[in-house]
């Protein structure tokens, strides 16, 4: 039993990899839809952030696996095993939408190839995403072996991505004024909050002839609490300014995607913290 701190490595990669997998599709949109040249490159400049977090959560993901030549091993099953998916999409995520930076960064991109490349790294950025949900679908692993894992990885994505994205389009100088994203950013925060009232009350029913799921992590509610506040807290440094009517400040921006993710590292831990693997589990 546990709050599932212990496997750090995974918490930080499925989060900060959701995370950039989101900020790639806003921040994409602010580059596809800018007129100007010089704003595109101040966009592309900043977008730097975005392939530096996706490769410190590569790192962790590789410190999991306890070297870089079982990262490579676990590509054999491509197709065929979920991890090899996961590690497959992801590193072509990263290699696809890493490539375009640089290449726009240099200023060598042409327009037309450069938003056929851009929208093939979104693409398969949600493509990485929902092969990491298909890892901890397992049958034999009752309390992940539902929607509620599906929906808490996209969710993730939905509420720190945006959040990382508008941080990186601010400090560009472009305006963060269109309420849409933020609007997805709350919608998300929403379905986040039902899915947990929702999964605390089915982890009631799943239980073992030896244990119950809702023994595995003692604190399960109150961390869930802080971890609601945190996220309604990061989501208000960006929605609170944009009520005003103003432009939300970079501290502000950042200081909220501190909080977002520190929220969502709190829920993926009491994710791993329910982990369960049992023989004949019995739900109901």
């Amino acid at each position: 039993m546990g709050n599932g701190w212990h496997e750090w490595p995974l918490v930080l990669f499925t989060v900060l990899g959701q995370c950039v997998a989101g900020a790639l599709l806003v921040s994409g949109y602010g580059w596809l839809t800018a007129k100007d040249d010089a704003v595109k490159q101040r966009i592309v400049r900043n977008m730097f952030f975005l392939w530096l977090v996706m490769g410190i959560a590569f790192l962790a993901s590789v410190m999991h696996l306890g070297s870089p030549l079982r990262a490579f091993n676990s590509l054999n099953r491509v197709g065929a095993s979920a991890l090899s998916n996961e590690i497959a999409s992801g590193s072509l995520f990263f290699a696809v939408g890493g490539l375009w930076w640089l290449v726009a960064f240099l200023g060598k991109m042409p327009a037309a190839l450069g938003k056929i490349w851009l929208l093939a790294g979104m693409v398969l950025g949600l493509v990485f995403v929902l092969a990491m949900t298909r890892v901890y679908l397992i049958d034999t692993v009752p309390t992940w072996y539902n929607g509620y894992t599906t929906l808490a990885f996209f969710m993730t994505m939905l509420l720190s991505g945006p959040l990382f994205a508008t941080l990186l389009l601010r400090a560009a100088g472009v305006s963060c004024s269109p309420a849409r994203f933020a609007g997805v950013s709350v919608l998300a925060l929403l379905v986040t909050v039902a899915v947990i009232v929702l999964q605390g009350l089915a982890l009631g029913e799943i239980h073992s002839s030896v244990q119950n799921a809702s023994a595995l992590v003692p604190d399960y509610a109150s961390l869930q609490v802080w971890r609601i506040l945190l996220l309604a807290a990061g989501l208000g440094c960006w929605i609170c300014p944009l009520v005003r009517r103003k432009e939300p400040s970079v501290g502000g921006l950042a200081l909220g995607l501190v909080s977002v993710l520190a929220g969502e590292i709190i829920g993926r831990g009491l994710f791993y913290g329910l982990h369960m693997t049992v023989g004949m589990a019995v739900a109901g």
